[in-house]
């Protein structure tokens, strides 16, 4: 390049692809000073000159702006040191453009008018402290007044959304509509009618410590057989349908239809989602599926 002669500024807008008017921008800014000038004033540059103008068309490709290309350029700062700011700009960019994706698909998903847009930035932007306050008034809500074996509520509440400085996409969505489902009247209704049969359990004087406590071993098992037996097209009627039925029977103890009422009590695909939201949230395993199962489980116990 020292040896390529003078050029003018439509010849290195040829050979770098510029424009010739962003050439002349960055040579009246000083990025750019010309080698030399013709006699009529006209501006020359030089080998180093398009060295430098490629350097500058990097910089500013990398998001740099003027002042810290200039810096660059006239050694005022290291290359390094701008890259390592800018990395964390980018970062805090980024952090912000997942943030309102994660709003518009929960807008697009649930079909959120005008007026539940600005709700929805609102709660994408909670802090962790805001995030568990809402989860504590839900829970306030649903348990007020009711008899609730401490230890099973403390554990239900014990459950708060923590996002990471940097979440992915799927654990801002899942927030979104775990925050969706816990302000959401049917939902809390739902959960309010299973605390009321918790509660009159614990007045029959049963200790709900968990429910299901004396079967707890063997409801896995259970719900895995239910699985398969859904998986292989068979009604709840059928007969193993029934040969489960009974086994289940014989292990509550009790009627058929009271083990169906119970079990269909603690059972709500929704109930089950806030689980499966929360681990996502927290990056926990993810809460296996099992209302499906218990759903068929109740049917087969109907028809016993």
């Amino acid at each position: 390049m020292a040896n390529m002669g003078l050029l003018t500024i439509g010849e290195l807008a040829r050979r770098t692809g510029l424009t010739t008017r962003t050439i002349r921008f960055y040579s009246d800014e000083g990025l750019l000073p010309p080698a030399s000038r013709t006699d009529a004033g006209y501006r020359l540059y030089d080998g180093a000159s398009l060295a430098r103008l490629e350097l500058l068309r990097t910089l500013r490709e990398l998001g740099l702006g003027l002042p810290d290309a200039s810096a660059a350029l006239a050694g005022a700062e290291s290359v390094a040191g701008l890259a390592q700011r800018h990395v964390e700009l980018l970062d805090e960019q980024i952090r912000v453009l997942r943030l309102r994706r994660a709003v518009l698909r929960a807008i697009a998903r649930t079909r959120t008018e005008l007026d539940g847009v600005r709700l929805m930035k609102e709660l994408a932007s909670m802090t962790d402290a805001e995030r568990a306050a809402l989860i504590d008034d839900f829970w306030d809500e649903v348990t007020a007044g009711l008899d609730i074996n401490p230890s099973f509520d403390a554990g239900m509440r014990s459950a708060k959304p923590t996002l990471p400085d940097d979440p992915s996409p799927e654990q801002l969505e899942a927030w979104l509509e775990l925050a969706e489902l816990v302000r959401d009247k049917d939902f809390r209704a739902r959960i309010r009618a299973m605390s009321e049969a918790h509660s009159a359990a614990r007045a029959a004087g049963e200790s709900m410590d968990e429910p299901f406590s004396a079967v707890k071993d063997r409801w896995q098992g259970w719900i895995t057989r239910a699985t398969a037996t859904i998986e292989a097209g068979e009604a709840p009627s059928s007969p193993a349908g029934q040969a489960l039925a009974a086994e289940i029977t014989e292990a509550f103890g009790q009627p058929p239809a009271k083990t169906a009422d119970e079990i269909a009590t603690g059972t709500d695909t929704r109930a089950e989602r806030y689980w499966q939201l929360m681990a996502t949230i927290n990056g926990w395993p993810q809460w296996p599926a099992q209302a499906p199962a218990a759903e068929w489980i109740v049917a087969a116990l109907r028809a016993n």
